[in-house]
């Protein structure tokens, strides 16, 4: 404990001697604004900005371009190292609200799109912890991805080689180009990168049943060492500008996921009847393409400032998997060994339209409204074919293949008023009404058909007071909703070892969310306070399968969750050091009576998060970010603690053309989720470990003829997208 606490004590250092500096004068330090132009230290601080801007209405905006947030490889590890962020297991969420949805400069996009985002594009990330209807209703929070813009008339690039070599995993590299040019009322930008290399995911997990009559311990190791032979994404966009009030964009972008390498497991299970091991051994050939076009229309509709959006989006996702797997076991001395063929098809297509309107009333007041439509059909087919050994005759297995098809219609209106009553207090209230229809077919254990159509209205409230120019407050009110993830809804089988599969549930519920928090802003310390409700929480259990040793991994609603969270943060600047610093609390108490869970302590979780940059002179810049999210125990489950130190040097060359820079990151592997529960008269506990610890040489070169940024890429809101994973 002695790395936590002492980190604490740095932190809370941190902001004390902050405070007392800025405390000097009246007015807090402005980083973008410069009173006079002749005051060196105004330009000096510009130079060396704030990580973290923070808003009254608890919104931050970070800082992505030129720290060391830009120096990640993918936009999930940038976000991993924004403050109040999580990234851990294909979710992101922020802390105290749960997962959070991703936009792209105000439009909501899916998580293969997002994954697609150059880093070197990225300018800031805003995180919106207290959304408005206008936002889609799915996600629990909102995160903003803002681009650089691209030049006035031109020509911009930037040509990026990372190289990553890690112990754990082995060396991999990644090649990113981005490509601007606009001439006139025309624009265009493209983008290509490549990774390729090896990556690792390492999982040890034990199950125990300690009821003497049925007694059993598995312990289970699984590594995947993966392969990446084309990791590679893509994308265009055009943009014709009519004057400076309308605009009409097309974008088309995509990506594709070729996977080999092996997943290796070994399970030893101890029983009544004796002792067992099995390995299993998967050759990968996993295949994934991803294809979005986009269409959009913006126009300024009057001299106040009012907008008309219309945008479509047509996506299209087509997966195919083709596994060889080996098992071999050991059971009462006698060898045995089989082998099965796994045959996966998967497609989604989804089209979507939608229009908003924002009328701007007057200087302090604006009325927004919007409409959205939907439709997304899924169909996939996995077959399992299985030979003994000796004999490579598969034959099909018709207990384990499945075929599935899924169609989804949502429609969706929202309406959003704002306005200010006198210079101290303004406020926002608003509504979004969705509708949703799907059918379900399913052929896994025997034939399934669902029906189903929901309405929810969700409505918010945001109040904003401001006391004085040093104290800010807020209060807000939202109601969210998750939906299932369609492959979580799918119950095909994913094959992990003779005792072990990942299958979907097509009786999981929508999570539905109440969310309340108080702020202040004092002298840029920002303090927050809230409480989270949910029901029909979306959760997930390793379950007793059809044979005695089997475990299926399978997605499941509990009954409610409560969770109460408070934060204080705060940011500092001078000529050689800029530092951002957060501690978090939380308290999270999930329950449920129908899965047979152990209910346990109720704890609360400590984060602890600090970036810092030091200038030195005009030689070189050091980076240095560590952040702590300590044990969290929730009623029904235990989550150990983990944490992340890196540190990165950077050099400019040739008048900032060219950058280098050297970065080791996670340097103690600190980064492990790893935890426990008790669930169905089992014990349950599981630790994975992944390629977070590497020393990565990023060399970036800046090239082209630009004076101005004028165009901004533009995708279309998609929710349907964020859940096609």
């Amino acid at each position: 404990m002695r790395f936590p606490v002492t980190v604490f004590i740095y932190i809370c250092y941190l902001i004390l001697y902050s405070t007392s500096a800025n405390g000097q004068s009246s007015k807090p330090v402005q980083e973008k604004e410069v009173s006079a132009p002749n005051e060196l230290n105004e330009v000096v601080i510009k130079k060396q900005a704030s990580l973290i801007k923070y808003a009254a209405n608890g919104t931050i905006d970070v800082n992505v371009a030129n720290t060391l947030l830009s120096t990640s490889s993918s936009v999930s590890e940038l976000l991993g190292r924004v403050p109040n962020i999580i990234v851990a297991e294909g979710q992101i969420s922020v802390l105290g609200k749960g997962e959070a949805i991703i936009y792209l400069n105000g439009i909501l996009i899916n998580y293969e799109r997002f994954a697609a985002i150059p880093v070197s594009q990225i300018l800031k990330i805003e995180v919106i912890s207290n959304p408005s209807s206008k936002y889609d209703a799915e996600g629990k929070a909102v995160i903003n991805i803002i681009t650089k813009q691209n030049i006035e008339n031109g020509i911009k690039g930037t040509a990026s080689q990372q190289v990553t070599v890690s112990k754990f995993a082995g060396t991999s590299t990644n090649t990113l180009l981005d490509f601007n040019f606009t001439k006139g009322k025309f624009s265009f930008i493209t983008n290509y990168g490549l990774q390729l290399g090896k990556g690792r995911e390492l999982l040890y997990t034990t199950r125990t049943r300690t009821n003497p009559d049925e007694y059993m311990r598995s312990e289970l190791t699984t590594d995947w060492k993966r392969q990446f032979n084309n990791y590679s994404n893509f994308g265009f966009g055009l943009q014709y500008t009519f004057s400076e009030k309308s605009y009409i964009s097309l974008a088309y972008s995509g990506n594709i996921e070729d996977l080999g390498g092996v997943v290796e497991s070994r399970n030893g299970i101890d029983t009544n009847s004796g002792k067992s091991s099995y390995a299993t051994a998967i050759a990968k050939n996993d295949v994934l393409l991803n294809q979005f076009i986009n269409l959009n229309y913006n126009t300024i509709t009057d001299s106040k400032g009012s907008s008309l959006f219309i945008g479509s989006q047509y996506s299209n996702y087509n997966g195919t998997v083709k596994d060889f797997i080996e098992e071999n076991s050991l059971v009462d001395a006698i060898k045995d060994s089989r082998y099965l063929k796994n045959n996966v098809g998967n497609t989604i297509n989804i089209l979507a339209a939608q229009a908003d309107y924002s009328k701007k009333i007057n200087e302090s007041t604006k009325l927004e409204v919007g409409v959205k439509w939907s439709h997304a059909k899924i169909i996939s087919g996995t077959d399992f074919l299985i030979a003994d050994e000796g004999d490579l005759n598969f034959e099909f297995d018709n207990q384990l293949s499945s075929d599935f098809k899924y169609t989804e219609k949502i429609s969706a209106a929202y309406l959003n008023y704002g306005s200010t009553l006198d210079e101290r207090f303004n406020f926002s209230v608003g509504a979004r009404a969705e509708r949703t229809n799907y059918d379900l077919y399913t052929s896994a254990n025997g034939i399934q058909k669902f029906n189903k159509n929901y309405t929810n209205f969700f409505p918010n409230l945001l109040l904003n007071m401001d006391f004085s120019e040093n104290l800010k407050t807020h209060f807000s009110y939202v109601s969210r909703i998750t939906r299932p993830r369609y492959q979580a809804l799918n119950p095909f089988v994913i094959y992990q070892d003779p005792f072990t599969t990942i299958e979907g549930n097509p009786n999981l519920l929508p999570e539905k969310i109440h969310a309340f928090e108080i702020g202040a802003l004092f002298r840029k310390i920002d303090f927050k306070i809230g409480y989270t409700y949910k029901f029909d929480p979306i959760s997930g259990a390793a379950l007793r399968g059809d044979t005695p040793n089997s475990y299926v991994l399978r997605s499941l609603n509990l009954e409610k969750e409560h969770t109460f969270f408070t934060s204080i943060s705060k940011s500092f600047t001078n000529k050689w050091w800029s530092s951002t610093n957060t501690v978090s609390m939380n308290v999270s108490k999930a329950i449920d009576d129908f899965f047979e869970y152990t209910s346990g302590a109720v704890k609360p979780q400590i984060y602890l998060y600090s970036n810092n940059t030091f200038t030195i002179s005009d030689w070189f810049k050091i980076q240095l970010l560590a952040w702590y999210l300590g044990n969290k125990s929730y009623g029904l489950r235990h989550d150990d603690s983990r944490s992340t130190v890196t540190i990165g040097i950077e050099k400019n060359f040739f008048k900032d053309a060219l950058k280098l820079n050297f970065t080791a990151n996670d340097l103690f592997h600190g980064f492990r989720i790893s935890g426990d529960y008790n669930v169905g008269q089992t014990e349950i506990y599981y630790h994975r470990t992944f390629t977070t610890q590497y020393f990565k040489l990023i060399a970036t070169y800046n090239f082209g003829n630009s004076k101005k940024a004028n165009y901004k890429k533009t995708e279309m809101e998609q929710s349907e997208d964020s859940r096609a994973r």
